[in-house]
């Protein structure tokens, strides 16, 4: 199968479960593999035969935006699913990285793979 990936994305949004994370945006970081077989699109040269990207960046970042999940592995999980059901992607893996302030500056990452 081939791949399709959309990587770095960030977008500003609620998410924490401690008080303070709920009074600010803050900015996550999206990568994303998706399953998808482009022959049909580069024998065409026909956007309508592959995974728009561009239409899959603007579903995710009106997803988010709207949001104020608690925890990122929900948001995660959530936005995995309406990736496959509204695009038909047959399989998606997914990295979202939100900061922490542990000890300095860090970053939790979670990775989840997801199909139809």
């Amino acid at each position: 199968m081939d791949k399709i990936f959309l990587n770095d994305l960030k977008i500003d949004t609620i998410i924490g479960v401690y008080d303070w994370e709920r009074q600010i945006q803050q900015t996550l970081s999206f990568d994303l593999e998706m399953d998808w077989d482009i022959r049909a699109a580069a024998s065409s040269d026909d956007i309508s035969q592959t995974l728009d990207y561009g239409a899959i960046a603007q579903s995710i970042v009106s997803f988010v935006k709207a949001s104020e999940y608690q925890l990122i592995e929900t948001l995660a999980e959530d936005l995995c699913a309406k990736l496959l059901k509204d695009f038909s992607i047959p399989r998606v893996k997914l990295t979202l990285s939100k900061p922490v302030a542990l000890h300095g500056q860090n970053t939790a990452r979670i990775v989840i793979e997801r199909s139809r």
